[in-house]
């Protein structure tokens, strides 16, 4: 219904760029959480798309089974961003990064999917990947609080501590254990390799 494959720049839309973490910066905060005992929780957006504002002028037609009985044939403009437009992860980006700005956190300069925020009780991070977050920091409460003003900004899922982020496995026995080995399981599934000897 949404073809943004059918979208032209210029026309209905303009920016589509949405910073990623960046792999150096999660293997970063995981190794401040093993050597300083800080603490990684991990949140995840419902409908993270669907929370952004759309700034470009797009239409759309009608979903066959939800036309209108009084204008079947009209087309809607539409004022959140779906799921299959060009711009839809950049204008999520851009609401969670306001957001993150009304309530105190910097983007940092080496890494523009990493927000932090200082003050007399210690640091507390955040990673935005897509529609996952960690959220980190040396205090628990700072945590607690940081989710909870998140929670009551958009609709999220608090999944506790970081325990599997882009296809990294963190599992904490003691030390602290890196593996991929799911995703690797994961990648002999699709493509039929289940039996397969190493």
């Amino acid at each position: 219904v949404a073809k943004g494959y059918a979208q032209t720049h210029g026309v209905d839309y303009e920016e589509t760029f949405a910073r990623m973490a960046k792999m150096t910066t999660v293997q970063t905060v995981i190794a401040l959480e093993a050597a300083k005992g800080w603490n990684l929780h991990q949140m995840d957006v419902k409908n993270a798309f669907l929370q952004g504002e759309l700034e470009d002028e797009v239409y759309m037609v009608q979903p066959p089974n939800f036309k209108s009985k009084s204008h079947p044939t009209s087309i809607r403009r539409l004022k959140k961003p779906l799921y299959s437009l060009k711009q839809a992860t950049q204008a999520w980006h851009s609401k969670i990064t306001q957001f993150l700005h009304q309530i105190g956190f910097r983007m940092s300069k080496s890494d523009n999917s990493l927000f932090i925020r200082s003050n007399s009780n210690g640091r507390i991070f955040i990673i935005i990947y897509v529609d996952e977050l960690v959220v980190g920091g040396e205090h628990l409460i700072d945590i607690k609080k940081v989710k909870m003003h998140l929670s009551r900004k958009f609709e999220m899922k608090d999944m506790y501590k970081l325990h599997y982020f882009l296809g990294i496995e963190v599992i904490r026995t003691g030390d602290i254990m890196l593996s991929q080995c799911h995703y690797i399981l994961n990648l002999l599934f699709k493509f039929g390799m289940m039996d397969h000897k190493p």
